[in-house]
């Protein structure tokens, strides 16, 4: 009896060490690891994104410029027509514009040192500013001597200015929110500033086409 007890606790321990060193008869918590483990960190590609849609929103500008160019070549004037533009109203757009770049910066900047009544003030002053570039752009309308339908060139110069004006319409609000967003207690704050970031991009960006515009446009 003494050799069976022995022999079967001798066979038990073989069998128990075979099993522990048997990798397929590990328990499943070794074989499958928690959740948390396998959980993959992507980059943020939000602002690559808007690069993007920009450098699209960038190419329909691009057309509209030949388009207007083309057709001021090839469209003569009728007899009597008066195409001299005023320089006044949109040179003083073009300085509210170049300047509401640099409130806006200033606006980010205060943000970043973590001031943010100065942040939110510099955003108000921006947005007042294309307010006021709006407000001329359509004092600017009512004084042309030509309408929309007068002729290609005619039609061609209020749908660029006008799809411009929409862009600088929707940057304005664009800034309302992010002035709202970096209240006391807002989802914008120095930590976590992606919408403010966003929107200034968007609004260099409205800027710079300006820029492109009146020099098409007013100077050539």
């Amino acid at each position: 009896m003494t050799s069976l007890s022995s022999a079967s606790s001798t066979t038990s321990t073989t069998t128990t060490q075979a099993i522990e060193s048997t990798p397929e008869l590990q328990s499943s918590s070794d074989q499958h690891p928690p959740a948390g483990d396998h959980e993959e960190h992507h980059g943020d590609f939000r602002m690559f994104g808007l690069v993007l849609f920009l450098v699209g929103d960038g190419m329909t500008f691009a057309g509209l410029f030949a388009a207007y160019l083309t057709f001021r070549a090839v469209n003569p004037l009728p007899p009597g027509g008066i195409y001299e533009l005023e320089l006044l109203l949109p040179s003083i757009n073009t300085a509210l514009l170049v300047a509401s770049s640099f409130t806006f910066h200033r606006a980010a900047r205060q943000l970043r040192l973590g001031e943010g009544f100065g942040c939110r003030l510099w955003l108000l002053i921006t947005a007042a500013m294309g307010a006021a570039f709006l407000a001329s752009q359509m004092l600017e309308y009512f004084k042309l001597p030509f309408g929309l339908t007068s002729n290609l060139f005619a039609s061609t110069f209020y749908v660029l200015t006008g799809f411009h004006g929409l862009h600088v319409s929707l940057g304005v609000m664009m800034i309302l929110i992010v002035w709202w967003q970096a209240r006391a207690g807002g989802s914008i704050n120095r930590e976590s500033h992606f919408g403010l970031e966003a929107a200034e991009l968007y609004w260099h960006f409205v800027d710079g086409i300006w820029v492109v515009l009146f020099g098409i446009i007013y100077l050539l």
